[in-house]
Formats: C-alpha cells, structure tokens, sequence
C-alpha cells in the first residue's frame, strides 16, 4: 500500500480506533511506554485498518500538508518522548483559559491514547493526532480561530501570520519545546492577559446562574411612572448585586432607590446614565452570567486578530468604551474621552501611522455625508449651504455658485463641497491625520458639552477627541520650534496650516468590550451589536 494513501486511510479512521475518555482530568502518561523511534510498519497499519468494521470520518487539522510532512522527513515521528507528548497534552489540556474549546484539539482521543499501556499498537494514531493538534493549537492562538476580515465590513487591521510546519520543525529538530512555541505566538497586551484572568474567575465561580429574571423590552420607563415591568427590573437588579433593598416588597412604580441603582448599572456598562429604562438598557440587564462569559470569549478571540507589535509609542482607542490612550512602552502617557460613529456610520477596525497635524483645517466632505446628509439637505433648501458655511468647488478649484448647480442630477456629486476654518467648522481647531482608505482621523469638535454624555457613539465615523489640543502638543513635543506659543500664534491666525509627526506613533483602533480593572471585571455595551454574531461563529 502506498503511504500517503495509507495515512489517508488511517486519518479517516482514527476517531473509531481511539477509545472515549473522559477529558479534563490531570494525566500522567503511562511510563511503560516505550520511546517512539518510528511510526507503525505499513503492514502493520494495513492490518489495523482491515479490522475496523466501520471508518468514520474525523477532522484534521492541515490533512494534505501533514501527509507531505510526513513523506518529507521519511514518516520518521516527532512526537518520540514522553516529555514532548506530556507537553503538548498539558497545552491542549489548558487551552480553555485562553478561550479555546479542548475538543477542536482531540482532546478525549488524545487523553486515551496517552493512557494506552500498549502504545506501540497504536503510535501512528497519536502521532497524527498530536500533529493536528499542534498546527491548529499554532493556527488559533497566534492568528484567530475565525478571520475577521470575512465577518465584519469594518475591519481593516491586517491579520496576524504564523508558519505552523515551521514552528512544527522547530520540535521536530529539538530547538524547542511545545509549551514555549505557543506561549511566545499568544497575545501579551494586558488587556489580553486581564480577559484570561477574568475568563478564569469566571469558571471558578461558575458560568450558570440559578435564577435570572427576564425583563420584556417595550415602552421607555421613567422615573416616577409606573410599569408592571419595574418589580423585574428591581429583581434584575438585586441579581446583580445593584439594588440593595429587598426586591420582593417593590411595587409597579419606578422610585428613586431603583434609579439609583440602575444609574449605576448604566454607569458600569457604558449606557447613557439618564436613568431610563429602554431597551437598549433592559438588553444589557438581561445578559446572564454565560451570557458574559461568552462575551470573554469573543474578546480573547478579537485579540490574537489585533497586531502583537502596537509599537513603542501609539495611540489606542477602544471604539464602544470611548476612550484614546497615549501608550509609550507600558506607560500611559496621557487619557481622553472620545466620540465614535453612529451604528449607522460604524467607526472601522483598522491601524495605520500618524503622519501631520492640521490646524485650523477646512472640512471636505466626506462622500457618504454628502451623500445623505448635504445634497438632500440642499435640494429642500438652497439656503442649508449659506447657513452651514459651506462652499462648493469644481474640479478645476474654483467656486461654483450653488444655484447653477442643477441639485436633483448626478452632477451635484461631482463637485467638492468644503467649509472653512472657523468656530462653526465640525472639526474644531485641529486634526490629527493617519492617512487609511477610510478617510478617518482624530479632530476636535465644537460641541464639546456631548464629552459630558456617557454614551457618546455620534459621530459620522471619525473619532472627537476631548482636550485634542492637549494630544496635539505631545505628538509634536520633538519638535521645539512647535511649542505653545508657535502652536497659539497658527491658532490666532485662522491660518490653516499642516505640521509633519517625526515621532513614530501609530494609532489602533480597536474593538472590546470587556476587560478587567483593578481585578474587577468591567462589561460595556456593545454599541455595534459585534459580539452575538462572532459567537454564534465563535461556539464549538
């Protein structure tokens, strides 16, 4: 029989071969086993495979380019010793608190094998499945189990690469060992690091809840009305640990004590704190405790998506938390409250390098805002340009009078609409330019008052940042010539100017929503509505 047919034929098989174990409990491979020198003669494989009655189909990992790993190296075995089988075990054995699932990783026939006190019989099995193992250990760790560019039109951050055969060889040559291959591709932001922690609190403590109380989502709810949905509002509320009073003695009217304590959930989860019950607020209330342990592990997952190297100096915004740090090193250097797009104009997943800073910047249009917002807006009123500043342009740069322009053709959109440097301008007295297909950057906004709300999803993509002046500053800090009183003289010209970053800082926008903080575990609203669809991928 020829090999690579043979080990196709063993592949298929080997789920029938392999006796069920019960998996997650600690083993300690059995020391009668001999060192693996080679794999199973052919007919010794041949003669295993004719007594199997039935052959059922299994799933490995990478099946075409095992069997030419195996035809390279003169299928000689690389899982030869205990130590290495024992190893790789423990990883797979673990691989739960990361937010990996043991039984896409042949946990239970894997488990049974290493038990096997005849393990000569059966070595090729184990070989293979130890193989599988380590390519899709090596695949989902340091890359993702999904890809997110075919889930999300958002996501414009590169994906991450591993070479599994070459980290396999790496074994194979006895340059490394399984447990610090993986450990050195997984993610080590502390974000990462605090979501295992919280993962592990989790199931310590138990993922099922003995009594959950759902509320039905309807009419808004405020303060002093009464509703019979308000006595599963305060039991919610109690649940969670929220609502200190006892909530069997509450009536169908929203008092203030419940306010309080719904104020305080909306705080915690990055709701609007307005103390209304709406349905965006009840969803949350009624997310369980698996509900939340799920959510731990969509993020993990989103994780090992995002880059290992963020670089030395960047800039990094959590887009549903609304906040941007200025990290250096492992240091935060500065913190700001920030804006992002509306639902219906999502702010993207992406990461790119900050190049210039514009002060005093004119506002081009962007196409979907002209789109649905200024040529309809004009076409009702030819007044709506002069009462928001704005000026059209043709494609040779000159101005074009708004009412030669025959609003309800296709020609509108060919022109370039642009508003001035000014106090009514949208973009504030600066923005900060990275350059990305999305025409996204970070400015500031004369509508300050909205930092103040506690959900602040209102922009049309980009990204408001309060204080942006003060973010401006340090980006151009190496640069002396730049200091407060250059910087106030652009300002007070009215002047648009552009200034070069020689500093290296890259600028990630990134999506999580959930992390830990000071060993508390923090959940935030899923403004976008990314999490139930990942998980419904995400599930084993």
């Amino acid at each position: 029989m020829n090999r690579p047919l043979l080990y196709i034929w063993l592949i298929c098989s080997l789920f029938t071969a392999c006796k069920e174990e019960e998996a997650g409990k600690k083993i300690v491979e059995n020391h009668e086993q001999p060192e693996i020198l080679e794999l199973a003669e052919a007919d010794e494989i041949e003669d295993y495979l004719e007594s199997l009655e039935d052959s059922t189909q299994t799933s490995i990992y990478e099946l075409p380019g095992i069997i030419k790993f195996y035809k390279d190296r003169g299928y000689e075995p690389v899982w030869t010793s205990l130590e290495l089988r024992n190893d790789l075990y423990q990883q797979i054995e673990n691989i739960e608190f990361e937010g990996l699932f043991y039984e896409d990783y042949h946990g239970e026939k894997i488990h049974g094998l290493l038990k096997n006190t005849s393990l000569k019989e059966s070595n090729s099995p184990l070989e293979i499945l130890l193989t599988s193992a380590f390519l899709r250990l090596s695949n989902d760790l340091g890359t993702g189990k999904l890809d997110p560019t075919k889930i999300y039109d958002i996501w414009g951050t590169p994906t991450n690469t591993v070479e599994p055969f070459e980290l396999l060889n790496k074994i194979a040559e006895g340059q490394s060992s399984p447990g610090e291959i993986l450990d050195s591709i997984k993610p080590d932001h502390v974000v990462y690091l605090g979501l295992k922690k919280a993962l592990r609190q989790y199931r310590e403590a138990g993922i099922k809840e003995n009594s959950t109380t759902t509320i039905p989502s309807g009419k808004m709810i405020r303060p002093g009305e009464k509703d019979e949905r308000i006595e599963l509002v305060a039991h919610r509320l109690s649940e969670l640990g929220y609502f200190k009073n006892n909530p069997d003695s509450v009536s169908n009217r929203y008092t203030k004590d419940i306010q309080t304590a719904l104020e305080s959930f909306q705080l915690d989860h990055g709701l609007q704190v307005d103390g209304l019950v709406g349905n965006t607020t009840i969803e949350n209330l009624n997310l369980t405790t698996e509900d939340r342990y799920h959510q731990l592990l969509v993020n993990l997952e989103r994780w090992r998506w995002y880059p290992r190297d963020l670089g030395d100096q960047y800039i990094i915004i959590n887009i549903p938390n609304y906040e941007l740090h200025l990290v250096k090193g492992k240091d935060t250097l500065r913190y700001h409250k920030t804006m992002v797009g509306t639902e219906a104009r999502k702010t993207p997943v992406f990461s790119d390098k900050v190049e210039y800073i514009i002060y005093n910047p004119t506002w081009t249009i962007p196409p979907t805002i002209l789109k649905n917002d200024i040529i309809p807006g004009t076409r009702n009123d030819l007044g709506y340009l002069q009462r928001k500043n704005i000026r059209v342009y043709n494609r040779n740069g000159n101005q074009v009078d708004p009412q030669e322009v025959n609003w309800h053709s296709s020609e509108a959109r060919s022109y370039t609409f642009r508003q001035p440097a000014g106090p009514s301008n949208p973009l504030g007295l600066v923005k900060i330019i990275y350059p990305n297909k999305y025409m996204i950057y970070l400015h500031d906004t004369p509508s300050k008052k909205l930092f103040e709300n506690n959900a602040r999803a209102q922009s049309s993509g980009c990204v408001r940042v309060q204080d942006v002046l003060d973010l401006a500053r340090d980006l151009l800090s190496d640069q002396k010539k730049y200091d407060d009183k250059k910087i106030g003289e652009i300002l007070k010209s009215g002047r648009t100017t552009e200034i070069p970053v020689t500093k290296d800082v890259k600028v990630h926008h990134f999506y999580w929503t959930a992390y830990q903080k000071k060993d508390t575990t923090k959940f935030i609203d899923d403004i976008y509505d990314l999490d139930k669809k990942l998980w419904e991928l995400l599930k084993p």
